[in-house]
């Protein structure tokens, strides 16, 4: 049974809570381990603290998160924008269901893919994935996706194991798996976690299989994690990245979408944690895919942060 997670702090004394018909916004994020998590809690805490009444609950992710909001009038939700991508296409990652009510709120963090993997496996480039068990998180989820679509860039055949993401570090460290491949804000949490229990290698899909894919999938983009990104990375790594978004059902109430926009995007430096750092107006444009809610883009207008036309 999936566990569900509650955040309500106190509300600031005296001040009114903002409240969608009548009860708190749920916001959907992902299981322990992930990035989401923690993202979702500091935000959550943050927006208590201006009373607006928030509640976390996890999820398996980016497409469980997006059916959700679909489904909620109150509901908002963290998704990676190429879950996005597939909700609005209705592709078979999203089970052939278009998302029609799903719109932007703000910027959360851009995601990048690794691998990690135990130093005595001897595994160190991604072509040597040929044939091996690699951990992907959840199943039909945004890591499996591109994982599936590096290997045929790469023209390699792997084995996908899927999992919450605790349970990829604790089956990658068992021998369950031969490697991880994780995305998410960096470092990555299950890759620190890995990491912290023994010897391993952190490597990309590398430029050329990177390059392949962000020309199949134009809403991602090549990247570099700079040596030192992670404890013992000697030189670069190269893969490819796209942002995340918090987003909201389009029946949320225009007030509520551009109060709860604005008390995150104005919020002081480190107030909702260190992973909602890049979590700023001016990233809003990375969005190209999706329309932002009404209330948003009226903070947005505010701000002098011009938006990009969705892409059909």
């Amino acid at each position: 049974m999936r566990r569900r997670s509650v955040l309500a702090a106190p509300l600031v004394m005296g001040a009114t809570p903002v409240m969608a018909q009548g009860g708190p916004l749920r916001f959907h994020s992902a299981g322990p381990g992930s990035a989401f998590l923690p993202y979702a809690e500091g935000v959550a805490r943050h927006l208590n603290g201006e009373g607006i009444a928030v509640e976390v609950r996890q999820s398996a992710g980016s497409l469980e998160n997006l059916s959700r909001v679909e489904d909620e009038a109150t509901g908002i939700g963290t998704a990676f924008l190429g879950s996005v991508w597939d909700a609005l296409q209705g592709t078979p990652a999203a089970r052939g269901r278009r998302h029609a009510n799903i719109r932007a709120l703000w910027p959360m963090y851009e995601t990048s893919f690794q691998v990690v993997a135990p130093e005595p496996s001897g595994l160190t480039r991604f072509a040597q994935l040929d044939g091996k068990r690699v951990g992907a998180g959840p199943a039909a989820g945004p890591a499996e996706t591109f994982l599936r679509a590096a290997a045929e860039a790469a023209g390699i055949s792997i084995t996908v194991v899927s999992g919450t993401p605790a349970e990829m570090s604790a089956g990658l460290l068992s021998g369950a798996m031969d490697a991880l491949w994780q995305g998410a804000i960096v470092p990555i949490p299950s890759i620190l976690a890995v990491l912290r229990e023994r010897p391993a290698r952190v490597f990309g899909p590398g430029e050329e299989v990177a390059a392949r894919v962000t020309q199949r999938l134009p809403y991602l983009s090549p990247t570099a994690l700079p040596p030192g990104t992670y404890p013992g990375q000697a030189e670069p790594v190269h893969s490819f990245a796209a942002w995340n978004f918090v987003v909201a059902n389009r029946a949320l109430p225009d007030d509520v979408a551009y109060r709860v926009t604005r008390a995150v995007l104005t919020a002081p430096a480190g107030a909702m944690g260190p992973s909602a750092a890049a979590t700023q107006a001016r990233h809003a444009g990375t969005n190209r895919i999706l329309p932002f809610h009404p209330g948003a883009a009226r903070f947005y207008a505010e701000a002098g942060v011009a938006l990009a036309a969705p892409a059909g």
